[in-house]
């Protein structure tokens, strides 16, 4: 169904968000974009840290850091993983991008970018496999997973959940889009034996809430 009374352009109207897009360098369209901000509100009060796995070339890690100082949580960390180098190996039976893809950008470059929020991010330049051992014990109220590629959004997956407060959210941006099977893949997968679901969202986005302990308990009863 389309929706045609001017419900999918609501982000036109709000003047905070549109203060928080000026200048923004990403390939992520404003609806999208729109739910990011919204979930960062909606965690903005959950306890644990941000996450953008993902990064390219800034502009939407950008959006989360200014959000996060315009509701006064500036002073949460933002954690951004990406080779800053372009894609990792691809599957080829899984995944249509290939190893390199979206390689123009720096990880010097991005760190300039970001520069006026310096002091709230940190960056983990590398393979996934690598870069995620170095916050094991951190927890994360919102992670941003928009890295395109099975295995990488496989490893995401594997490693946020158990450390994803309640009441935290991921936001899976590639889930419905065709240029992105393997990363749908990946989501289900992992989610057919979780008690939470995916929420797909006409964005072409999916949003998955970790659910309290209590309730999984109640619907699990183990």
């Amino acid at each position: 169904m389309c929706l045609h009374n001017g419900a999918q352009s609501m982000w036109r109207n709000d003047l905070y968000f549109q203060e928080a897009i000026v200048g923004l360098n990403t390939l992520i369209d404003p609806e999208r974009l729109y739910i990011l901000y919204q979930y960062v509100r909606h965690t903005v009060d959950v306890s644990g840290d941000l996450a953008e796995c993902g990064v390219y070339r800034g502009g939407s890690a950008l959006l989360l850091a200014r959000t996060l100082v315009k509701y006064g949580r500036g002073d949460k960390k933002l954690h951004l993983f990406d080779t800053f180098a372009g894609m990792p190996p691809a599957n080829p039976l899984l995944d249509l991008h290939q190893e390199g893809d979206f390689g123009d950008t720096s990880l010097a470059e991005v760190q300039k970018y970001l520069a006026e929020h310096g002091s709230s991010l940190l960056f983990y330049p590398g393979l996934f496999q690598v870069t995620f051992a170095k916050v094991p014990e951190t927890k994360f109220s919102f992670v941003h997973v928009d890295c395109d590629l099975y295995e990488s959004v496989r490893l995401c997956c594997a490693f946020f959940y158990d450390r994803l407060t309640p009441g935290g959210v991921f936001i899976f941006d590639d889930y419905g889009f065709p240029s992105c099977p393997g990363a749908r893949l990946a989501v289900d997968e992992f989610f057919r034996t979780r008690p939470e679901h995916p929420v797909y969202l006409p964005t072409g986005q999916a949003v998955v809430s970790k659910l309290p302990e209590e309730f999984v308990f109640l619907q699990t009863g183990t």
